[in-house]
């Protein structure tokens, strides 16, 4: 684990630093040389390795690609450097980042709010795992990148139109795959699946762990399994677990010991490959499971 004080004393040192920097003027647009776009985490990564593709680009990302959410995401002096020198920040943005709230202040203008105006529900910022959200966010990307760097305008647009094409696609077939499974329950690690699930029609009967790591107490553990003993009965089935692959599963597997229902993997797709289809091999990854658990 991390110690605390000295992520916080070294962050404070580079968030003066960048207090100062100057070498870019927020008021203009980039116009020649090679546009530097810096992503807060892995999933916008993958928006951005699609949008920009054969741009006259640099990209990196600030969280490392194994990080996952990033409920307690700390930043580092590296982290600060690299967005010193990068032109354009990209975030989720609706809470996400609230580490990055410093940055808004003083790059406000050249950073992108993916998930900027999405109505949310409770204030949920994982928006990206439904479909739905995940072209709403490459719109958002895509757009703000034809106004912040004119000179690669024409590629972003072209890439987004593809890319979305790609997903419409995608959700489409979800949606017909999944469309007899409608309104049949599920339980969910943490809280990443809302949007997914509504877009879907499942419903979420219970969630572990309210933040992924934090263990939920006896009494939680307990309340939580003779709700779903009640559910099961009622519907004369068992409903499914599902945690994730950046997770320990062991707090679902104690639930599944008691209560007879299996658990599987939704992947919330906040790791992986850096590869282009990553997104959208984890969402075929995630139709399999949910086919194979509803059956």
């Amino acid at each position: 684990m991390r110690n605390g004080k000295t992520i916080f004393k070294a962050a404070k040192v580079a968030l003066i630093s960048l207090l100062a920097f100057t070498a870019l003027s927020c008021n203009e647009k980039k116009t020649s040389g090679k546009t530097t776009i810096t992503a807060s985490f892995y999933p916008l990564y993958i928006m951005l390795m699609n949008i920009c593709d054969g741009a006259d680009v640099e990209l990196s990302m600030l969280a490392p690609s194994d990080t996952g959410c990033l409920h307690d995401y700390q930043l580092t002096t590296k982290d600060m450097q690299a967005i010193e020198k990068s032109d354009i920040i990209v975030v989720n943005g609706l809470g996400m980042e609230d580490f990055l709230d410093k940055v808004f202040e003083t790059k406000s203008e050249r950073t992108i709010v993916a998930g900027k105006d999405f109505i949310t529900e409770d204030g949920n910022p994982h928006i990206w795992v439904s479909v739905s959200g995940a072209i709403y966010e490459v719109n958002s990307i895509s757009h703000a990148l034809c106004e912040l760097d004119e000179k690669n305008a024409e590629i972003y647009a072209a890439n987004a139109e593809k890319y979305i094409a790609k997903l419409e696609a995608l959700k489409e077939e979800m949606t017909e795959k999944l469309e007899a499974h409608r309104s049949k329950k599920i339980i969910t690690f943490h809280e990443a699946f809302p949007y997914f699930a509504a877009e879907f029609g499942f419903e979420i009967a219970s969630v572990i762990e309210r933040e992924p790591g934090t263990a939920p107490s006896p009494k939680e553990l307990n309340e939580t399994i003779e709700s779903i003993k009640a559910e099961n009965e009622k519907s004369g089935n068992k409903i499914p677990l599902f945690a994730e692959p950046q997770y320990s599963s062991s707090s679902a597997k104690v639930i599944a010991g008691e209560t007879g229902s299996e658990v599987y993997e939704l992947d919330p797709c906040v790791t992986g490959e850096l590869d282009k289809d990553a997104y959208i091999k984890s969402m075929k990854k995630n139709l399999e499971v949910l086919t194979e658990a509803l059956k």
